[in-house]
């Protein structure tokens, strides 16, 4: 069984300050957060900006889950410690769930499913 790519979406608080402060932090993330991720069947993560609106690109190994991921999450003081920082730059969007961050994105094209 092959992985899978999700995309997601999450908003920034509209500070050019905080905002400048978070895209420095993305530059090259906590050591045991990459970890972490690597060690989740992650395969590769990216995230873009639009404005105050970040997309995330996620490709996964067979394997993966969101609950595996968010249980050795809530397991690892760095990666706690990594979000709670990250939450001061993070607001959610108007969709978001109560108690959520990122969200994934629908799908509505692809173009290899087109004749």
């Amino acid at each position: 069984m092959s992985g899978q790519r999700y995309c997601l979406a999450l908003d920034l608080i509209d500070d050019a300050a905080l905002i400048a402060e978070y895209q420095q932090l993305h530059r090259r993330i906590w050591p045991a957060v990459a970890e972490h991720l690597r060690s989740q069947q992650i395969l590769e993560m990216q995230i873009w900006r639009l404005g105050t609106r970040l997309f995330m690109v996620m490709d996964t190994a067979a394997g993966f889950s969101f609950e595996g991921l968010d249980h050795a999450a809530r397991a690892n003081p760095d990666v706690q410690a990594w979000e709670t920082l990250m939450w001061r730059f993070q607001a959610p969007t108007p969709w978001t769930d109560p108690g959520g961050k990122w969200q994934p994105l629908e799908q509505i094209f692809c173009l290899t499913d087109q004749p």
